[in-house]
């Protein structure tokens, strides 16, 4: 396995939601507040850009997320975001999930130099020799980590808070996810940064940056 992707964060993506959550989606001045589409219910701005953000919005983006598999997932995702749209990677996601065994850490810990290639060539993936070599470094690091990956990473959550008002009110990283980042660099993953962090947190409900007008209801303490 290539040491090169030891320790590399990713660049920082736009401001929240973008930063992970919903990739480089519509171009909205950064101080919009929820904005009410043709269903007449208020939304993230982001959320009405595609058809996919709707969805995504509405049954998924923040959302508490526990199971070891599914945060796997949407930490290799997250990496993979990096410089792309979001809705680039919640297109090629089906693909991601067969390439990758469904994001079992116990396969994907086994791939090898030939699954790196195989992986290379799926048109249906994010073809990224550093990203892919990442996922198998970080699915080693799960299987070596000495308490479960959903108990490290909601060890970092903040305490609740308001929704913020606008998307100007969303923060790209926190003093949580740099912490978060530093943890996950210290068990042993790569390809992982602050700004990927709170993406995680973000998309993972350890946070929740729905604006406040935002029809989709918090989740329970």
């Amino acid at each position: 396995m290539s040491s090169s992707v030891a320790g590399i964060e990713p660049p920082p993506a736009p401001a929240a939601p973008s930063s992970g959550s919903a990739g480089a989606v519509a171009a909205r001045p950064a101080a919009a507040g929820a904005v009410v589409g043709a269903d007449g219910r208020a939304r993230c701005p982001w959320g009405l850009s595609a058809p996919e953000y709707v969805e995504y919005h509405d049954c998924e983006w923040g959302r508490p997320v526990r199971d070891e598999g599914e945060l796997f997932e949407r930490l290799t995702l997250e990496a993979f975001q990096s410089g792309l749209s979001w809705l680039t990677i919640l297109r090629k996601r089906p693909a991601f999930r067969a390439a990758f065994a469904g994001f079992d850490a116990g396969v994907v810990a086994g791939f090898g130099p030939a699954d790196v290639e195989r992986l290379l060539g799926d048109a249906g993936i994010v073809r990224n020799r550093r990203k892919i070599e990442a996922t198998i470094v970080n699915a080693r690091a799960v299987l070596a980590l000495d308490r479960p990956l959903p108990e490290l990473i909601w060890s970092y959550r903040p305490p609740r808070r308001a929704r913020p008002a606008t998307l100007a009110d969303v923060p790209a990283k926190t003093a949580e996810s740099v912490a978060l980042a530093k943890g996950l660099r210290a068990a042993g993953f790569v390809f992982v940064g602050p700004t990927t962090a709170y993406a995680l947190m973000q998309a993972c409900g350890l946070v929740d940056d729905h604006l406040a007008d935002c029809w989709v209801p918090r989740p329970p303490e």
